[in-house]
């Protein structure tokens, strides 16, 4: 990456912790999920007054069989109170949901995990009322200081018509970097370039290795992991089916069933939060077209993918139709980070025609927007705008709301502009939330 962009940046207060205060106002209890090393310990440790680390080797099992026999025990504390790695004993959360019952106001207690608890069956209540979530992921090119915010994501939502321009000096060189080093914020912080791009393999190995079996105690072959996250990170963006998967790795698997062990594997990797699909986008039409209602699959962090093909960034400047597909999982993780600060959700769309929108940004109020996805270059710019306004003709304005806005989000480009035909062309490293 330039050096230059290196010694400028600015490390910004992550989103999440923005959330994380508006909702220790307003409930009892806050959960706080997302992939291992993203920063939730930390953001929760910022605003707790007392903490208990459930997975501290020294007491771990203590803390267990305490949360068996005595759990409000665990629980006493200056609150907020935070429980990290909570999972661990998952009998917690009836104890915590009782607890706030009978506590007045919020802000009570902050639970921290990297993997959806094993045993399910411990939990008797689903804490409605009780509890909020709060999904952090890897830091957004904001958070980081590689985007410099002159675009605002919300704001278009707010004025579309204003004044639009702004301006970003991130090069496809620069991009293709950050794609491989990740949003990890440790590898953010490291001045050492190989050892940030190192990082994502290090996770990568954690996953194979370790992380995929301890989410349920099931001991799944790390070589077979390694096969299925390759064949995610070829079918990156795409909407990549069980029986895809089953054939890219059939030849060197002997599995019996390799539908079912492959939809196994496929449910840990979301329970430890590897890969977050994008549901299907169902906006009302004006012609009876069929929509594809299947998930597109993306890894929570570009550099995932990266690792599992055993790349890095002058692979991807060599293959720019691989750097597009990585490039648009960055995006989407942005635009997920930007969307959660609006009260928003990406959704993706696609018809049966073939007609495909990479992310539409929906927000609570229905307001929404259309975005495309490239590398950049005119022909690229033409084809994303082309889509987007045949898209937008599409819907049935009659029963919902017209787009807030049509954007082309890219790789590469000095300036955001607004073109005659009202797209919206934005480069990544001037977006914001």
């Amino acid at each position: 990456m330039n050096r230059t962009i290196m010694a400028k940046k600015i490390y910004r207060a992550r989103i999440a912790d923005k959330l994380l205060n508006k909702k220790l106002k307003g409930i009892g209890a806050i959960l706080i999920q997302g992939p291992k090393w993203c920063g939730k310990t930390t953001t929760a440790e910022q605003q707790a007054k007392s903490i208990l680390y459930m997975d501290n080797p020294d007491i771990m099992d203590q803390n267990v069989e305490l949360a068996r026999i005595a759990p409000q025990r665990l629980l006493q504390g200056e609150t907020p109170r935070l429980i990290d790695e909570w999972q661990l004993a998952p009998q917690l959360w009836d104890t915590i949901r009782f607890e706030v019952d009978h506590r007045e106001g919020g802000g009570h207690f902050i639970l921290t995990g990297s993997a959806v608890p094993a045993d399910m069956s411990k939990i008797h209540h689903t804490g409605t009322g009780r509890f909020a979530w709060l999904t952090m992921r890897t830091m957004s090119l904001y958070e980081s200081g590689e985007s410099n915010g002159e675009i605002s994501l919300g704001q278009l939502f707010r004025d579309p018509r204003e004044d639009f321009f702004g301006r970003a000096s991130l090069s496809l060189h620069d991009v293709a970097w950050l794609i491989c080093r990740g949003g990890w914020p440790r590898a953010a912080t490291m001045p050492d370039q190989d050892a940030a791009l190192d990082l994502a393999y290090d996770y990568y190995d954690s996953v194979v290795h370790s992380d995929i079996s301890k989410v349920d105690g099931v001991s799944r072959n790390p070589e077979r992991t390694k096969r299925i996250l390759r064949s995610l990170a070829r079918h990156q963006a795409a909407q990549v089916n069980i029986n895809t998967i089953c054939s890219d790795i059939r030849v060197n698997d002997g599995a019996e069933d390799i539908r079912q062990t492959v939809t196994d594997y496929m449910t840990a990797l979301t329970k430890i939060f590897v890969v977050e699909n994008a549901p299907a986008w169902n906006p009302n039409l004006r012609s009876k077209t069929a929509i594809r209602t299947s998930d597109t699959c993306y890894f929570v962090d570009p550099s995932i993918g990266v690792a599992a093909l055993g790349i890095g960034p002058d692979d991807l400047i060599q293959d720019l139709q691989t750097m597009g597909l990585f490039f648009e999982t960055l995006c989407v993780r942005d635009l997920r980070v930007y969307a959660d600060a609006l009260g928003g959700q990406i959704y993706h769309f696609r018809d049966k025609n073939g007609l495909e929108c990479d992310a539409v940004v929906h927000l609570r109020n229905g307001q929404y927007g259309l975005v495309e996805i490239k590398l950049g270059g005119d022909r690229l710019i033409e084809e994303g705008a082309t889509t987007l306004k045949k898209l937008a003709q599409k819907i049935d304005t009659n029963r919902m709301k017209a787009p807030s806005f049509l954007m082309v989000l890219t790789a590469t480009g000095q300036y955001a502009y607004r073109r005659p035909d009202g797209v919206l062309i934005v480069p990544i490293g001037c977006l914001k939330d």
